[in-house]
């Protein structure tokens, strides 16, 4: 096996650290050993619904004290592209209040009149879906924030933001663009917030379709979990392969 030589780490969250309410065994003592041994790290999840702050406040149910400037969602990602392609727009925004704020905290008006993007992140509330779709065939850019089609939850899997988005882009017939991970542009924006170079980094997560090749192309060290959704037959689907594979964050040297 390869030497893990690095020092900084972009780390994924649900699959990783936890999955649904449930803390994954050793998750706390590695984040423990990160902050002992000083190393840089930054939550980097594809996950639209929940802001920093109650991210934040997750993790200290399950005893893990981080401050909020250490994640960075989905939805701050999508909210960054939007302000950088046309500053104080408007938008019809479907998704949860980690989504909504991250749009507002950019400057963007959220309106069903004219809009300049439709923008979709994950939700349980469906009732906005049927405008979201007019407004989309329309001919209004759609949005979202991430490609996920399945997430870990306590009992197995659960549908996710990309099978919300491929519903929509088959009902309308119009592409939607992902800002989540694999997308280099949030990696950009990860490995700036962090202040590192991807050489010395490496990206821990569960997917091999969004935080390993996420990782494989943005020149990163990659190491894949098994505590998620991806299982070690999996692995061999792909055409790309983690440098490092450990059954859980518990079992990674630092």
């Amino acid at each position: 096996m390869k030497e893990l030589r690095t020092k900084n780490f972009l780390i994924d969250m649900d699959g990783v650290i936890y999955r649904g309410d449930q803390l994954i065994p050793g998750a706390d003592r590695f984040i423990a050993q990160l902050k002992a041994k000083r190393r840089k790290f930054l939550f980097l999840t594809n996950a639209s619904s929940r802001t920093p702050q109650e991210l934040q406040a997750k993790l200290r149910r399950f005893g893990i004290e981080v401050p909020a400037h250490r994640f960075y969602t989905s939805a701050l990602a999508t909210a960054a592209f939007l302000h950088s392609q046309h500053p104080y727009g408007k938008a019809f925004a479907v998704g949860e209040k980690g989504l909504i704020c991250a749009l507002k905290e950019v400057g963007y008006r959220l309106t069903d009149q004219d809009p300049d993007y439709v923008v979709i992140g994950q939700t349980e509330d469906f009732s906005q879906l049927k405008k979201a779709v007019r407004l989309i065939a329309q001919g209004v850019p759609f949005i979202a924030t991430n490609p996920d089609i399945t997430g870990p939850a306590e009992d197995g899997i659960e549908p996710a933001m990309g099978a919300i988005a491929a519903m929509i882009e088959r009902a309308t017939g119009k592409s939607a663009y992902f800002v989540g991970k694999p997308n280099p542009l949030m990696m950009r924006k990860a490995l700036q917030r962090l202040g590192v170079h991807s050489r010395d980094t490496a990206i821990i997560g569960d997917r091999m379709d969004t935080d390993i090749v996420a990782g494989v192309e943005s020149g990163l060290i990659t190491i894949l979990v098994l505590s998620g959704v991806t299982s070690a037959a999996d692995i061999s689907r792909y055409p790309y392969r983690p440098d490092f594979v450990f059954p859980s964050v518990a079992e990674i040297p630092l």
